[in-house]
């Protein structure tokens, strides 16, 4: 039987997150991208909240191709994190590949002062 695209990208996803965990100080960045626009949030997994969520469709993020958009919303989660006193996150590529607006929401979270 062979597998969808979606159906394989469930498999990978579910072998990330037995090993990825959020956490108050360490929250997960968790990234979705869909063909129009890239939504990310930062989660704690003990209580299961949503602390902050960014994505393209917000107004501070305008009009730019993918990749920029996808950059600018890391900035933008950066900033909130920042402003909370989150500095460090794990990383949670939700089954996507680290390539191409998945990277650019990485490098753009990074430089807007998050490590992981």
């Amino acid at each position: 039987m062979k597998l969808t695209i979606k159906e394989k990208r469930q498999k990978v996803k579910h072998r990330i997150r037995k090993t990825v965990k959020g956490s108050p100080e360490r929250p997960r960045l968790s990234v979705f991208r869909s063909n129009t626009s890239i939504y990310c949030q930062l989660i704690d997994d003990t209580t299961g909240t949503t602390l902050f969520a960014a994505s393209s469709k917000d107004k501070s993020v305008g009009k730019a191709s993918k990749s920029e958009q996808a950059k600018k919303v890391g900035e933008l989660i950066a900033s909130k994190a920042k402003t909370n006193n989150i500095s460090s996150v794990v990383f949670d590529r939700n089954g996507f590949l680290y390539h191409g607006r998945v990277k650019q929401l990485a490098e753009g979270a990074r430089e807007g002062g998050l490590n992981f």
